[in-house]
């Protein structure tokens, strides 16, 4: 849950921010195996550019983004429409047109480099000009501003004030549990404006970080965990062991899925099976999360980030999603396993409390995890009809439910895709009423004023 914090500059604040903005280095991996073909690094050189940045921002132009957050929002509509007030397609429609202010707004800051970026390019530049030869290794070694991002903490502020009004919209209309919701949409609408066709490779790997911020900024407490760390000396046990596994929680997240695919091979919720690749990353982004709500509890030395937090989070995604206790329980053990297989027998005596609470917190509510049935679903999404039934269930559930022998196939998010983009002219009138609106926002929340086409 995102919590407005003031900055506190000390040591061991200053020493996990550091940690924190190494989790934004541009991904690279897609260019391993083209190591040895110095365009791919030319290409990126010349997409970080001053130059070329405003060019790639204006490629996701407002009513590109807008589609996209519309389609993102009917997709975690229909994910979670069974649950009872929650949002309804109008609500997920605001919530959508909140997520554009958002993204102009990260797309601004792409727009800003770091003052040493340039500097840092020319000699990669001329490196790659002289020799030919730039190792894939020497890439991955530069910073986040070397690659032209302004400081996380100058980003994480600028975002702020937005980001908690969009979250806001429906904590303080409904409650904050809706996190669950607000979280998915960026999932998704991430996931749509990455794969348009309209950007480069190169362009990809580079603002991708970024919406990667924005997505585990609205969830992931790493913010909160800088800040606690504020009353530790640099040497004090409980920041030792926090800076220790700040920066492998990735790797940890990555051992404890394979273990969860290896114990539960069959394990399928509503979004799909533990191999699909949209499943893969919301699940290593929420071991993660995991993982900041520890540290965080650690450093607060306090279980309420985690009992009044984490808690009610995953209670309404894991059951909206249809997650068994099965697999809830084995990730917090997994989970705690690891994490207490790479500390001293010290660290474990400072942690285990931690671990073991975690695991006691989803215990003790372990009733509140069981999969809601049909009956509880809004009445008005039921139908009388019981011949339409097992169709409505198809639609709300995306699962293949079986009547008479026949499996009935629906796509219901894929029919409101569809229906969505052959209503373009619909949407661009409701993007004309909606202009005014934006613009005093924008005002208010210092956003320059953008192309649109």
């Amino acid at each position: 849950m995102l919590v407005a914090v003031n900055y506190i500059k000390t040591p061991s604040v200053e020493r996990l921010v550091k940690l924190w903005a190494e989790r934004y280095k541009p991904d690279l991996s897609s260019l391993a195996s083209e190591e040895d073909d110095p365009r791919s690094y030319t290409d990126l050189i010349e997409a970080a550019s001053p130059e070329s940045r405003p060019l790639t921002a204006k490629k996701l132009h407002q009513r590109l983004i807008a589609i996209k957050c519309q389609m993102a929002g009917i997709q975690t509509n229909c994910l979670y429409a069974y649950i009872p007030n929650i949002v309804d397609l109008s609500e997920a429609n605001k919530l959508a047109n909140f997520a554009l202010l958002i993204y102009l707004k990260i797309l601004e800051i792409y727009q800003q480099t770091s003052p040493t970026a340039r500097e840092e390019k020319a000699l990669i530049s001329t490196a790659i000009a002289t020799s030919g030869e730039v190792s894939f290794s020497s890439w991955e070694m530069l910073s986040t501003e070397a690659w032209g991002m302004p400081g996380i903490q100058e980003i994480a502020t600028a975002l702020e004030p937005i980001l908690l009004e969009f979250q806001e919209q429906h904590i303080l209309s409904h409650n904050w549990h809706t996190l669950g919701f607000i979280t998915t949409l960026l999932n998704f609408s991430n996931k749509l404006l990455l794969l348009s066709e309209k950007l480069t490779p190169a362009e990809q790997i580079l603002i991708q970080p970024y919406l990667k911020f924005v997505e585990e900024q609205v969830a992931l407490p790493w913010q909160r965990v800088c800040i606690a760390a504020a009353q530790y000396d640099v040497n004090s046990p409980i920041f030792k062991l926090v800076e220790q596994l700040f920066p492998v929680s990735r790797d940890i997240a990555k051992v404890v899925y394979s273990r969860l695919m290896e114990l539960l091979p069959n394990h399928r919720s509503r979004r799909g099976e533990l191999t699909d690749p949209g499943i893969t990353h919301s699940c290593l982004r929420d071991l993660e999360m995991f993982q900041a709500y520890l540290w965080l509890c650690l450093l607060e030395k306090s279980m309420a980030p985690i009992e009044s937090e984490l808690l009610d989070l995953c209670v309404m995604v894991m059951t909206a999603v249809h997650v068994k206790w099965e697999m809830t329980e084995l990730w917090n053990k997994l989970l705690s396993e690891e994490i207490l297989a790479r500390l001293t027998p010290d660290q474990r005596t400072i942690l285990q409390p931690y671990t073991d609470g975690l695991q006691q917190a989803f215990l003790k509510h372990r009733d509140r995890f069981d999969i809601p049935i049909l009956n509880k679903i809004k009445p008005e999404i039921l139908s009388n009809n019981t011949q339409k039934r097992g169709e409505i269930k198809q639609k709300i559930l995306g699962q293949n439910y079986k009547k008479n022998g026949e499996s009935i196939q629906l796509s219901y998010m894929s029919q409101e895709i569809e229906r969505l983009t052959k209503k373009m002219d619909e949407l661009d009138r409701e993007l004309a009423r909606t202009r005014e609106q934006l613009t005093q926002k924008r005002d208010r929340f210092g956003i320059s004023q953008r192309d649109k086409d």
